[in-house]
């Protein structure tokens, strides 16, 4: 398996773990394409799906999608770095699916994590007073209580400021590797070096928990942060939805 068919299952699998706060999300391999989409529901709306396609032509993936999928649904469409997206952009726009929005996706091999100073405290999750602090900033559930252990598979961290949070990051193990989530820092405590401090507390604990590799999709603002921690771009994803008609 190649190291971006690899961050892709990192991927998919990482966003289900809070996607299922309120309901069962899952990753699932189609035919060998990856889908995340909810488990089964008694009642209630399906969430969209988003379907996962590397390597496979734009008619191809939408045929296949249209004949797999509950109601509505994204392919997330992925160009390796060096590849052109023309061809892509093109086969999409005919099949009358937009472009939504893009994503660089990049990796971190962990071997090397660089030191920052922060000038902030940056503390682990693992007080359940805390964590409700950092829920409420977020206006929505980040993390759940039975996440508040050591060896809890998601991981929460915070940037305090006379004990209130500022900032925060998590970090999700999937299948021997990690999915890095969420990282925002307060408008007013920007360029202070809290993003770089938080991430690499983060890192360094992926690390030390048995991580070989850490996967992330990064805003295009995110994207100029990441590499100074470590974090190289081994891809883009491209967000099409049909056009409504």
């Amino acid at each position: 398996m190649c190291l971006l068919d690899t961050a892709l299952e990192v991927f998919a699998r990482g966003i289900c773990v809070p996607r299922s706060f309120t309901h069962p999300y899952l990753a699932e391999r189609v035919d060998g394409m990856w889908v995340t989409r909810d488990a089964p529901r008694r009642r209630g709306r399906y969430r969209r799906e988003e379907w996962f396609a590397h390597g496979v032509e734009p008619d191809e993936t939408v045929r296949f999608v249209r004949r797999n999928t509950r109601g509505q649904y994204a392919v997330c469409a992925i160009c390796a770095v060096g590849e052109s997206d023309e061809p892509m952009r093109a086969g999409y726009r005919a099949l009358d699916h937009r472009l939504g929005f893009t994503e660089p996706i990049m990796v971190h091999h962990l071997r090397r994590i660089p030191r920052f100073a922060s000038p902030v405290e940056i503390v682990r999750l693992l007080d359940a007073a805390l964590a409700n602090k950092v829920n409420t900033a977020v206006r929505r559930r980040q993390i759940l209580p039975e996440h508040l252990t050591p060896d809890a598979p998601l991981r929460m961290y915070a940037a305090l400021s006379d004990g209130e949070p500022v900032g925060w990051v998590s970090s999700i193990e999937v299948a021997g590797a990690t999915w890095c989530a969420n990282l925002r820092v307060n408008p007013d405590f920007r360029r202070r070096g809290i993003g770089r401090a938080l991430m690499c507390r983060m890192l360094r604990d992926d690390r030390s928990y048995g991580s070989r590799l850490a996967v992330l999709a990064a805003s295009h603002t995110g994207a100029l942060l990441y590499p100074l921690v470590g974090y190289e771009q081994i891809g883009t994803l491209y967000s099409y939805t049909p056009r409504r008609r």
